[in-house]
């Protein structure tokens, strides 16, 4: 199987309601997502002309459509943060997220925004997200062939 990895990075500030440490105040992150994709075809025979799976191109405009431009520069809480923290509720980036916006819950948003935007012969293979230079969480989805 061949994958392409394209790089994007974003500014976003999050808390995390239930937690009880410092992560529990608003506080932000400079992250870095690579986004993996591959063909839904496993096959070991060479990519008729132009020989590409997809575009680089093609990646650098949908990433950003999809996701960056939802979560950068963006204040992303919880229902249940701004329950308890009303005063928040009006802040003008303010994007309001069912679940902790933990980088793993991050990864699955990210993982259904992106699929519903690939083309159909195309899969999303891989996610990481760098929430610090030394930590991320990693989605992968299981099988490209079904």
């Amino acid at each position: 199987m061949v994958t392409l990895t394209k790089i994007f990075h974003f500014e976003m500030a999050h808390a995390i309601h239930g937690y009880a440490g410092s992560c529990q105040h608003i506080h932000g992150h400079s992250y870095k997502l690579h986004v993996s994709i591959s063909s839904k075809f496993n096959g070991n025979e060479f990519l008729p002309a132009p020989g590409f799976l997809i575009d680089f191109k093609e990646i650098k405009k949908l990433v950003p459509d999809s996701i960056i431009k939802k979560l950068d520069h963006r204040l992303v809480l919880s229902k249940d943060f701004l329950e308890k923290n009303p005063t928040f509720s009006g802040a003008e980036n303010l994007l309001i997220f069912e679940a902790e916006p933990s980088a793993e819950n991050l990864l699955f948003y990210i993982s259904t925004c992106l699929t519903k935007t690939w083309p159909e012969n195309i899969g999303l293979a891989h996610l990481k997200l760098y929430e610090t230079k030394d930590s991320y969480a990693e989605w992968s989805q299981p099988d490209l062939s079904n």
